[in-house]
């Protein structure tokens, strides 16, 4: 290696983390935390432990996940849009024949190779009709979570509708927390609170850790997503917020700030945070109906406006470059991307692996440079109907259909097409006197936006710009040339809990 670039290798990781000792690295994802619910977007929550770490670290503020919890989890794990894996509709049903595909790579497996411990604790929803389909088989060297969204903080318990052609409907429900994808643990944690549980879950991983391996963590937490549910002394420190569902979720958003607090301070306790990369996410923008808050962007989940679709993140770290701490990055980045950047920073390998969507964003993120794309891909899904579209439009495309539901963004300009979901601004309820603001637009199937000017969606140029408008829908053709068939099956009741002794869990 020439001087020059060991002078870059050292920049990139102090020096002091040469290949021989990687980096731990730990990804914390909320579920369902809007842009709105974090202190340091203004936000009234209290979130100081999260906001200190962001403020030491790189907060991402031109970063993008899916609008539900599923698409994105599968593209943190295989590096691939949705459109290439089949999971581009909706979620994973606790009741359907459905998991991320079993021949695609995992950055866990990716990184497992390159020498790292690998665990992760929380959420999976990627699938769990197999074993094949579990986290301890997709390159996870241990587990502790649940397999399905939802899960009751106390009861570990989730319930399921399967509702058939005769109109009858079959009621499944039970518990669901595992380790190690064999051992049904709910019965031993029912009355514990779950973000506490999963914390301290996560702290014994890292307590435990042998240091002369490399650590990689992911935790996953249910918080914020209903059901909203929370120990009462978090709840009291939001008395004066009289909406039900916005008190408790602030609550609940304060109780994983203090849980991440614990987390990192088990990091900083055993000496492992040195030689840590922390990387905090949310999954998808905020639940509106349910207390949470994207405001002042547009939208919020299942939504292809911002609030959907923009996400809280950050990465901190004392191997970054010191006049990179405390910075914020507006260059443009996707959940996609995680895959082939941290892949990166471990030293390992891509080979193996389908072509993937993301790029490695590491020197984007650490040294500031360009992001090394110009283009996201929201999604094309051919199932979410469009009712109130019009039948005829001047959108009409030769390539591609403007009634599907699918968005593109592309420089600085972002095309959404078909039904977009919550076309309004949900204002903070704890805030009474700020009123939500709901748009009627009946027949309407194409919005264009430059997001950069605009990137609260207030300004629909479509008629401004038609050729832009073309070359979007160009590009969103070509995408779809690329799409495999929709993975969406129908409910299957062998998946009823009541068959395994009341727990969810592998059933084929």
């Amino acid at each position: 290696m020439t001087i020059s670039g060991v002078v870059v290798a050292c920049i990139l990781l102090r020096c002091a983390v040469a290949r021989s000792s990687q980096p731990n690295i730990v990804f914390v994802l909320a579920d369902e935390l809007g842009w709105h619910d974090i202190g340091y977007h203004g936000s009234r929550v209290q979130t100081p432990h999260l906001d200190k770490l962001a403020s030491e670290g790189i907060k991402l503020e031109n970063y993008y996940v899916q609008p539900m919890c599923t698409p994105t989890r599968s593209q943190l794990m295989s590096g691939r849009y949705q459109i290439h894996t089949g999971l581009q509709h909706t979620v994973i049903n606790p009741d359907q024949r459905s998991c991320l595909p079993l021949d695609e790579v995992t950055i866990a497996q990716k990184l497992k190779e390159a020498g790292y411990s690998t665990h992760m604790v929380g959420k999976w929803h990627l699938g769990h009709y197999t074993k094949g389909c579990l986290p301890t088989k997709r390159g996870f060297d241990s587990f502790f979570g649940f397999y399905n969204c939802a899960v009751d903080y106390y009861t570990y318990e989730k319930g399921k509708f399967c509702k058939f052609e005769n109109e009858t409907v079959l009621r499944m429900r039970g518990t669901d927390l595992w380790r190690n994808d064999e051992e049904h643990v709910a019965p031993y944690y029912q009355g514990h609170y779950q973000t506490h549980v999963l914390a301290k879950e996560a702290e014994d991983v890292i307590r435990k850790h042998n240091p002369s391996k490399p650590l990689f963590l992911y935790l996953a937490f249910g918080a914020v997503h209903v059901p909203l549910e929370v120990p009462k002394v978090y709840e009291d420190m939001y008395a004066d917020v009289k909406d039900n569902s916005r008190r408790i979720l602030l609550a609940m958003a304060t109780c994983m700030d203090d849980s991440i607090a614990d987390v990192t301070g088990a990091l900083k306790d055993t000496g492992l945070w040195d030689n840590t990369i922390f990387i905090f996410s949310t999954d998808n923008g905020a639940a509106t109906a349910y207390g949470g808050c994207s405001w002042p962007l547009k939208g919020g989940k299942t939504s292809l406006f911002e609030g959907g679709i923009r996400a809280v993140g950050f990465v901190t770290s004392p191997l970054l470059p010191p006049d990179m701490q405390g910075t914020e990055n507006m260059e443009l980045m996707h959940v996609s991307d995680w895959f082939p950047t941290l892949v990166h920073v471990a030293g390992g390998e891509l080979s193996g692996t389908k072509p993937l969507d993301g790029y490695n964003q590491w020197e984007t993120i650490s040294l500031g440079r360009p992001s090394q794309r110009t283009e996201i891909l929201i999604n094309i899904d051919p199932l979410i109907p469009c009712e109130a579209c019009a039948n005829h439009t001047k959108w009409d495309h030769k390539k591609f259909d403007v009634h599907v539901h699918a968005a593109i963004r592309m420089g600085e300009w972002k095309l959404i097409t078909g039904n977009p979901h919550h076309n309004y601004w949900v204002t903070p309820a704890e805030y009474p006197n700020m009123k939500n603001i709901y748009l009627n637009e009946p027949g309407k199937m194409v919005w264009l936006y430059n997001i950069a000017a605009d990137p609260n969606e207030q300004d629909d140029l479509s008629d401004t710009f038609p050729g832009i408008v073309n070359i979007l829908l160009d590009r969103l053709a070509e995408y779809n040339e690329t799409a495999v068939p929709v993975q969406f099956p129908d409910c299957d009741t062998g998946a009823d809990p009541a068959r395994r002794g009341g727990s969810w869990g592998p059933w084929v």
